[in-house]
């Protein structure tokens, strides 16, 4: 009775090792694991476990993040660029001493001058051939007296202006010499939201900094930035000062992009910022270079989108199309007879999807061509044969001054470009352009770049329509005006009376 437990001992500790044995024997070796790993069952069991739709294995396989490739590759065509402005400007008195008051007592000097005001910018741009054209922003160069580049190696040249193109931001320079390394312009319609990019520039003054993040969106727009041709990528790849001009690139080193703007709360990078599209790039540089400055076709309407809840009012089945809010003077709309709250649904037969969408597709027609464009008018479709003209600047350099008053006041319209210049971001009301020394606008403490929104509770649109109001005056009666005026304080708002000198 005592062997029994012994016994038992024993025979499972045989049974033990022959199991054993037995496992060892029959496990897989090394170079079958790789075999098991790749069973195909299993990996359809996976991928499908992974992925909403199967894909081919080209697809699913990670593409290679070589950013030091890239910027080894690419950075000897970005070059930092300087350039010095001299812009005119008023100020008070003549002399800048403490004289000055003297002698507009005793001598009846004018208070205004205009004085010439030197400043310095600078940002980043790129060689797009060995010739040395270079693309850069309009922003960064425009009204320079001189500009130079220097590259990676440390090389300064001097470059002259070929053209710019301020309603895009885009301008053109160009360095004497040859066999500059360049950058080649890809195609920004193939980029797909959520790729890797890669910026190039000098940001805060940090020559040829290097960043990566994604592309967060494409297609972006803002009514407010005063650019009429907009087609902007958002990325999340770091983006400061300095980088303005310079390229966003793909994996493959192509630029989809020209890094243009920022959104900071302090100027600073947020993880948002924009670069003027390739496509884009790619038709404004071409007119640049060929012609010095961009030819657009113009209609002369201003147009808004078509949404769910106008869809009703316009008498449209789709929201798609634009209506036309404003038309121009003298345009092409105007002279075919267009009206406000038509809604342009096709050009030459191609639907217009947006206002964006219309804008482009006349800006891309040579001016002289015969369109026909279809609208819906009270809720009936008909095609309207249009010429299409040549979009100019179209805005007035010299002030018009309202007819018949001695105010001292000169006003024009406001327009994209006045706008960029005074740092307003409506297109709304008159904008003072002149301010006569000892006037009654003068006196009233008005200013030029202040803007008139109001005159006697009456919106103003046009210089006629401030013209208009004070030619009904008499002598000694009053115009009340409603300014506003941006500066370091912030946008104010405030009421200003002129009375018509007797």
């Amino acid at each position: 009775m005592r062997k029994t437990p012994l016994i038992i001992a024993l025979t499972s500790f045989i049974a033990g090792l022959m199991l054993a044995a037995f496992v060892f024997m029959n496990y897989p070796k090394t170079e079958d694991l790789s075999q098991v790993s790749q069973d195909p069952p299993r990996s359809a069991e996976l991928s499908s476990a992974l992925y909403a739709d199967d894909r081919p294995a080209a697809q699913m396989a990670r593409t290679d993040l070589n950013f030091a490739d890239i910027a080894e590759r690419i950075s000897p065509a970005v070059v930092y660029i300087e350039a010095e402005k001299v812009e005119k400007v008023q100020v008070r008195g003549r002399f800048d001493s403490p004289l000055e008051d003297f002698w507009r007592r005793f001598f009846d000097e004018p208070e205004d001058r205009e004085q010439e005001r030197h400043s310095m910018s600078s940002g980043a741009g790129f060689f797009i051939s060995d010739d040395g054209y270079c693309v850069t922003n309009n922003h960064v160069v425009e009204h320079s007296v001189n500009i130079k580049v220097r590259s990676l190696d440390g090389k300064e040249f001097k470059a002259e202006i070929v053209g710019t193109d301020a309603e895009s931001d885009l301008a053109l320079i160009k360095i004497k010499g040859k066999d500059f390394p360049y950058a080649e312009l890809g195609n920004s319609e193939e980029l797909k939201v959520g790729e890797w990019v890669v910026a190039i520039g000098n940001p805060l003054g940090l020559n040829h900094t290097v960043t990566a993040g994604i592309v967060s969106a494409k297609g972006r727009l803002f009514r407010d930035l005063n650019l009429p041709y907009q087609d902007f990528i958002q990325t999340d790849a770091a983006i400061n000062r300095g980088n303005s001009g310079g390229p966003l690139l793909n994996m493959s080193g192509e630029v989809i992009g020209i890094n243009t703007l920022i959104f900071g709360p302090g100027g600073g990078n947020i993880g948002i910022g924009f670069a003027i599209s390739s496509d884009l790039a790619n038709k404004v540089i071409d007119q640049l270079k060929e012609n010095g400055r961009v030819i657009r076709g113009w209609l002369g309407v201003g147009v808004y989108a078509i949404t769910e809840d106008t869809k009703e009012i316009f008498e449209v089945d789709v929201a798609n199309g634009a209506w036309i809010d404003s038309i121009e003077e003298d345009s092409p709309a105007e002279k075919v007879k267009l009206q406000r709250y038509d809604v342009i649904t096709a050009v030459n037969g191609k639907p217009v999807k947006d206002p964006n969408d219309l804008t482009f597709r006349i800006a891309e027609i040579r001016p002289g061509t015969k369109i026909d464009v279809t609208i819906i008018r009270e809720g009936k479709e008909r095609s309207v044969p249009i010429k299409i003209g040549e979009k100019g600047e179209n805005e007035p350099e010299q002030p018009e001054v309202a007819s018949g008053t001695e105010l001292g006041l000169g006003v024009s319209e406001m327009t994209p470009r006045i706008a960029r210049r005074y740092g307003y971001s409506t297109t709304e009301g008159l904008v003072i352009t002149e301010i006569k020394p000892n006037s009654e606008a003068d006196r009233k403490g008005l200013q030029m770049g202040d803007l008139i929104l109001e005159a006697d509770k009456q919106n103003m649109e046009t210089v006629k329509d401030l013209e208009t109001i004070i030619d009904k005056k008499k002598p000694g009666q009053v115009v009340l005006l409603n300014v506003r005026r941006e500066g370091r304080r912030g946008t104010q708002d405030f009421i200003v009376t002129l009375r018509i000198p007797e």
